[in-house]
């Protein structure tokens, strides 16, 4: 974990990560490209524009994301007002985590415990394992299931989930996730979720590629059958979402 974002550490991650998503692109792009001298002179214009489109969505995406992870106040945590308190706070990641050191900054009079759910056998896709080789989880991290955090009952003020739910694909294991949390959350706590959405701005921007991310129709089923409220949704930027989830507000 670092204390510090970096430049462009969102943007440079998301590549390092997926290389070979993007260089899978543009050896394809280039391919098509080459064979296109082997096509009829009338179908050669169509080759052009499809190749152009597919580039553009490829920088069209990492502009986004840049945009999302390093220039908006996303990792800033700017709406936290009451860093003085003192709670214990569950920050819970799915192999990766880049937040716990920046919330405990926010919270430096709280408890922080950092848990991470990632299995092997269940997450397997590269860019975790890469993230993982990359920014190996601190000592302080404990690993748990997405059924057994190893947590008493009602002993957590604020659980924070950026980025990493929607990595738990099986839906009967997400709500026991959030069942999970229920379960250890104070009757007075609140549970940030933070995602991006399967929605319209996020198809414009990673058009297949928000295919991975839930809608919000879906957490809210999973939040509602989980015996949980949200009672707010923040958008952060048109593309991230953060809801505020608790046991005894009213629901959307």
């Amino acid at each position: 974990m670092e204390k510090l974002r970096k430049p462009f550490q969102g943007v440079l991650n998301i590549i390092r990560f997926n290389w070979d998503y993007y260089l899978g692109s543009i050896m394809t792009v280039s391919l098509v490209l080459f064979l296109s001298q082997y096509c009829p002179d009338n179908y050669v214009v169509y080759v052009y524009i499809i190749s152009v489109l597919a580039l553009c969505s490829i920088v069209i995406s990492l502009l986004a994301s840049l945009y999302v992870y390093d220039i908006s106040d996303l990792y800033s945590f700017s709406w936290i007002d009451d860093s003085q308190s003192e709670y214990v706070i569950a920050n819970i990641n799915a192999g990766f985590d880049e937040t716990s050191d920046l919330i405990q900054s926010k919270y430096k009079n709280s408890k922080m415990l950092c848990l991470d759910f990632y299995n092997p056998e269940k997450h397997t896709e590269a860019s975790i394992k890469r993230a993982r080789k990359a920014y190996p989880s601190s000592s302080s991290t404990n690993q748990i299931s997405t059924t057994d955090t190893g947590l008493k009952d009602n002993t957590v003020d604020k659980i924070f989930i950026t980025f990493a739910a929607h990595e738990i694909r099986d839906v009967a294991e997400r709500t026991n996730f959030f069942k999970e949390l229920k379960r250890i959350l104070k009757p007075s706590g609140i549970i940030y979720l933070t995602e991006h959405l399967r929605d319209i701005p996020n198809f414009l921007v990673y058009n297949i590629g928000c295919l991975h991310f839930y809608s919000k129709a879906s957490w809210l089923q999973i939040i509602n059958d989980s015996q949980l409220n949200v009672i707010e949704e923040n958008k952060i930027t048109p593309f991230v979402s953060r809801f505020l989830i608790n046991k005894n507000g009213n629901s959307f």
